[in-house]
């Protein structure tokens, strides 16, 4: 019977670790094949998952002996959380360990989106020269709003704010006089003034009931003319259509997404074919070094949890 069932994939020095306590299946496949998912997990005492496993109805109640879920990330959308409540068992993210990839990704991605001169490889190489097409904008001077100011929106700031750029963030969990503001050189503003005054908008909240479609059609059409928006936090916080619809009007100059509603994009989406848009597989938080750190958090928080559990 397995201790460990590990459905996506894992640094492998961190799953050679809990062998050495624990039998561990691992099959970074298994979050594809539910059937026999469900049937390892009916003798496990912990599941660790990415964000793609859904941690909830068959696959819980086949788990009647589960203990403890290590999340290989930050966010706890696919894992019913009440329920594992209900039952005692130990839900764990990986928090703080994959900050900075997330930041590093949205401000490589603003600067791309901004400057706008590296998607004419083939011309150049055939000998066209489009520079006056090509001439993007600098970040310098630019004003950055953050939809969201925890800890990976102040990873965010920090380096937009080496690059010359202007911080404003919009959360009404953080408290006027928390001194993060200050630290940062951010300054707190609500989120209208926000989406009306940004050149650049990076997303960085959960996904609730209250930020389903949080940038809806009305807001991107309060954006400034010329701005750019950006999320690697939720799929559903954006309305993928209304995004696909501003981009192709021209309302929008350009937009990222690295999370989706539906994961992994369905094949005739209201994105496909839309301008200026640069989309990535959920990978923003995932680097040879954050995988690294995530698995080795991950795989401490479940052995703390077995062990201290143990019969």
């Amino acid at each position: 019977m397995t201790d460990i069932v590990i459905t996506e994939f894992m640094d492998e020095a961190a799953v050679d670790d809990l062998r050495r306590d624990f039998s561990v299946t691992y099959d970074k496949g298994l979050v594809d094949r539910p059937d026999e998912l469900a049937r390892l997990a009916a003798g496990a005492r912990a599941l660790i998952v990415r964000n793609r496993t859904q941690v909830r109805g068959a696959l819980l109640e086949a788990g009647s002996r589960l203990e403890a879920i290590g999340r290989l990330g930050v966010g706890l959308d696919n894992i019913d959380l009440a329920a594992c409540k209900a039952r005692g068992i130990a839900v764990l993210p990986a928090t703080g360990a994959n900050d900075i990839a997330v930041a590093e990704w949205a401000v490589t991605t603003v600067l791309l989106l901004l400057r706008g001169a590296y998607a004419a490889s083939a011309e150049v190489a055939d000998g066209l020269w489009p520079r006056e097409r090509l001439m993007g904008r600098e970040v310098h001077g630019k004003i950055l709003g953050l939809i969201g100011f925890g800890a990976i929106a102040r990873e965010t700031a920090a380096r937009a704010r080496a690059l010359g750029m202007a911080i404003v963030a919009a959360d009404p969990f953080v408290a006027a006089g928390d001194p993060a503001w200050s630290a940062i050189g951010a300054r707190k503003v609500g989120l209208d003034e926000l989406v009306a005054s940004a050149d650049a908008i990076s997303l960085h909240v959960p996904l609730t009931d209250e930020t389903r479609n949080l940038i809806d059609a009305a807001r991107l059409a309060a954006m400034k003319p010329g701005a750019v928006i950006v999320n690697a936090a939720r799929g559903g916080v954006i309305d993928e259509a209304a995004l696909a619809a501003a981009l192709k009007a021209g309302s929008l100059a350009g937009a990222a997404l690295d999370v989706f509603d539906q994961e992994p994009l369905k094949a005739g989406s209201p994105l496909a074919g839309a301008p200026n848009l640069i989309l990535t597989p959920h990978i923003a938080g995932v680097t040879v070094e954050s995988n690294v750190r995530v698995s080795s958090v991950t795989a401490a928080n479940v052995r703390k949890v077995l062990q201290e559990r143990r019969p």
